[in-house]
């Protein structure tokens, strides 16, 4: 018995029922205003969107149906001192807090379901292994659309009323897949082509960390645990998220919609910031000459940085107004675990001196450090120095958050996404009559 389809099926009906009246009542309520600063601004902060699994707070951060990070550290079933993303996958699909038990049976389940064809390791064998690690990680979850039950079931005629089920089914399919498909990835580009097989004894984070096969060190895994957890789910408004959204409500299945957001993760703007960041610091050591810069030295590099028209990676973010909870909560794990370590260390002269730097200036709304400031740095400190490859890391996990989320739209049959779009002729006309009234 499914045990998790059938918690969310019973509190997805329970949403249904209390939404519909609400709806009905609410139909017409104006909810925003939206400016011509943020038709020309890429929509920010424009309220026009559902999303179940997690809310961003400018001030707070990131709470996953409720909880903020350092909750869930706390009651989330854990590992290694790191909770389980089994658990928030669980929790935001079902608004509850599971059991160790719920948490054993998602991860013997992930297990059960990791079934991939042949073709997807063919298809990957025939790429060059040079190929970026973003590039063959959408080619391979491409390959296994095959197994789509949503596909196969739409097109034989399935009822609106299963949409929910398959899109579940395909969901709990493909994240069972992505961490031995992006592990494989990882050995063939990096580690000539030597593969390591998937450990069933291991939960779902820490079979990925022992795939990749960078360190024996068992600290290696609780980062994997905490890092999958803390880069799950950030709303649903970013590039990632929204993408997934915005293609799944065409009724493209999963696997197509997912590789939708693995898409927008790879620009540099979004995912791939965690990439630019840890090349900026290696470049600042070779600039500076010394793995052990001052604050001064750093304070100078930033500016030079800044001079040439480029930007600090990894400081900032489209809503946070403080610093990022989940760069605090990998600076918290590097206190623990490498408070020593050179790269480490410069992230944290970074912290104390971009800010201030950044603040000066006066153009910059959010100068605090993001979730991308910091990762590059721990996952070097165990061997994972391929900063290439990051990116791939982030899809692995968003694909909780974006899948459960898939799940609900499914469930309350949210319609086809379709905003209006209008001309800059449009806009001027429109402008002029305002002022003509």
């Amino acid at each position: 018995m499914d045990r998790l389809k059938s918690k969310f099926y019973e509190k997805a009906m329970a949403a249904i029922a209390e939404m519909k009246p609400f709806m009905k009542e609410h139909d017409e309520t104006i909810i925003d205003q939206v400016t011509i600063g943020q038709v020309f601004g890429g929509m920010r902060g424009i309220k026009s969107m559902l999303w179940e699994t997690s809310l961003l707070d400018s001030n707070e951060g990131i709470r996953f149906r409720g909880y903020s990070i350092p909750e869930l550290k706390v009651k989330l079933p854990s590992r290694g001192g790191e909770p389980l993303p089994e658990g928030l996958f669980w929790l935001m699909l079902t608004d509850e807090i599971p059991t160790q038990e719920e948490v054993d049976w998602l991860s013997n389940e992930w297990e059960r379901r990791r079934v991939i064809p042949d073709q997807t390791w063919k298809v990957l064998d025939s790429l060059d292994p040079d190929t970026h690690p973003m590039t063959q990680f959408g080619i391979a979850v491409l390959s296994l659309q095959q197994k789509s039950e949503f596909a196969r079931r739409y097109s034989e005629g399935m009822n609106k009323r299963d949409y929910w089920d398959a899109t579940y089914e395909d969901s709990m399919n493909l994240i069972a897949c992505l961490p031995h498909v992006a592990a494989y990835i990882y050995r063939r580009s990096f580690r000539n082509n030597e593969q390591i097989a998937p450990d069933d004894n291991l939960d779902w984070a820490s079979s990925y960390a022992h795939m990749l096969g960078v360190t024996d060190d068992p600290d290696f895994m609780s980062l994997m645990r905490l890092y999958m957890t803390i880069h799950a789910d950030h709303e649903g408004g970013n590039a990632s998220a929204h993408a997934v959204h915005l293609a799944s409500s065409t009724l493209s299945d999963v696997y197509y919609s997912f590789v939708s957001g693995v898409n927008a993760l790879a620009g540099p703007l979004h995912g791939l910031a965690n990439q630019e960041v840890i090349k900026w610091i290696f470049e600042m050591v070779d600039h500076l000459g010394t793995s052990k810069p001052t604050k001064e030295q750093i304070a100078q590099y930033i500016n030079e940085t800044i001079a040439q028209g480029k930007v600090i990676p990894g400081y900032g973010h489209a809503v946070l107004r403080k610093p990022d909870p989940r760069f605090l909560a990998q600076q918290a794990f590097a206190s623990t675990h490498m408070p020593d370590d050179d790269i480490v260390n410069i992230v944290w002269k970074v912290f104390d001196v971009a800010p201030a730097i950044l603040g000066s200036l006066g153009k910059v709304s959010n100068p605090w450090p993001n979730v991308d400031a910091h990762s590059g740095a721990i996952l070097v400190h165990y061997g994972l120095k391929e900063y290439n490859y990051y990116t791939v890391l982030f899809a692995v996990s968003r694909a909780l958050g974006v899948l459960a989320s898939t799940c609900w739209s499914r469930i309350l049959s949210l319609p086809l996404e379709r905003p209006k779009s209008l001309t800059y002729e449009w806009i001027k006309h429109w402008v002029d009559a305002r002022k003509e009234k």
